[in-house]
């Protein structure tokens, strides 16, 4: 008894001497992981903005290319923000306005570092119906800027100033499944020829690929369950292999595919999944929504490294993280749709780096 004892006492003395980094953190659930969010930070052109945020690019640290729903969208009891960032204390009471009360302004805008508006691209409010994604292509020293309009059916190309619209993809407000024409497209990836891909993904169920010039090549997916099927392609993302991984939304899972559109392989049971990214650590990170509302990383075999997040709309907390940018500073963007803003993450000082979301990969021409 007494060197059973004994033996005890080491093992739980040698436990805790092992463990210093348990015994010395207490509290906290880790609810915006490696990440200080920035109180207030989004600064809306007009007091009593009551707009869902749905997509962001960055093009700089101090250029945030973001867009915003009309507020047939704003979704019961959304928070209402004033131009300073501060939330007013009453809130959105109705998800859906009258026709004749619908607002398309503020669809198109441009952040500065601090969160204020710099620019309003009105001119196009009437031309676009939801700029439900916004790209910028790594590979286009010109810099334009990609809007997936997908209540529109299109995809449109401005120049980076937002002055001139320069190429339509589809046809405005028709809806079909064939080489020229989208069904509510969602989303894009380059590559780094200049083609790119298109997540063709609310009723088409399908992912298409254009060349450089935006002439069709080929597609591949029906709507299903099934390998290859999709039941919402949302997003897609391609990596250092040329394997494409697309965000299968209503399915609950990311599918794989080989450069050519060929089913590798599924990722089960990760819950609507709105944007994916392969990043430069050779790991994908995703936003998952729909009663998750969080941010996760995996690596490229499928395996799940870290996550954070919750639900809510106190500052940290997300309601439909809808599309997420990262800057060369390593700061983080967040389209919180439902709460109707931007969030900016700050790296915390004492961040475990490898929780820490870099830059998106970049392949090389």
């Amino acid at each position: 008894m007494k060197l059973h004892s004994r033996l005890y006492g080491l093992s739980l003395a040698v436990l805790i001497a092992a463990t210093p980094a348990l015994a010395q953190e207490k509290g906290g659930l880790d609810e915006t992981g490696p990440y200080n969010p920035v109180a207030g930070w989004y600064k809306p052109p007009i007091n009593g903005w009551d707009q869902p945020v749905i997509s962001v690019v960055v093009d700089n640290p101090n250029r945030i290319i973001i867009g915003a729903g009309d507020q047939s969208v704003t979704q019961p009891n959304a928070p209402i923000i004033d131009m300073d960032g501060n939330v007013r204390k009453e809130r959105s009471t109705t998800s859906t306005k009258p026709a004749a009360e619908k607002t398309h302004a503020h669809q198109l805008m441009v952040l500065d570092g601090t969160g204020k508006t710099i620019e309003t691209w009105s001119q196009w409010d009437a031309r676009i119906d939801q700029p439900h994604s916004i790209y910028i292509s790594p590979y286009d020293p010109e810099r334009h800027v990609w809007v997936v309009n997908r209540m529109g059916h299109e995809i449109l190309k401005f120049t980076n100033d937002g002055k001139k619209l320069v190429q339509v993809l589809g046809e405005r407000n028709v809806q079909a499944s064939d080489k020229t024409h989208f069904a509510q497209p969602a989303g894009i990836a380059f590559l780094p020829d200049g083609s790119f891909l298109v997540a063709d993904g609310y009723v088409n169920s399908r992912i298409v690929r254009f060349d450089k010039a935006g002439k069709y090549v080929n597609e591949w997916g029906t709507k299903g369950s099934g390998p290859g099927q999709f039941n919402l392609v949302h997003a897609v993302t391609i990596d250092p292999q040329g394997r494409i991984y697309a965000a299968d939304r209503r399915n609950n899972r990311v599918q794989v595919f080989d450069k050519d559109g060929k089913f590798i392989e599924e990722w089960p049971n990760i819950r609507s999944v709105t944007k994916l990214i392969v990043t430069n650590d050779n790991a994908i990170y995703l936003a998952s929504a729909d009663g998750n509302n969080r941010m996760a990383k995996f690596d490229l075999n499928g395996k799940l490294l870290t996550y954070w997040g919750v639900t809510g709309s106190e500052p940290g907390r997300f309601d439909n993280p809808h599309q997420f940018a990262v800057d060369a500073q390593g700061n983080l963007f967040i389209a919180d749709a439902w709460n109707n803003r931007l969030q900016k993450f700050t790296p915390k000082p004492n961040a475990d780096k490898s929780r820490l979301m870099t830059t998106e990969y970049v392949p090389k021409k």
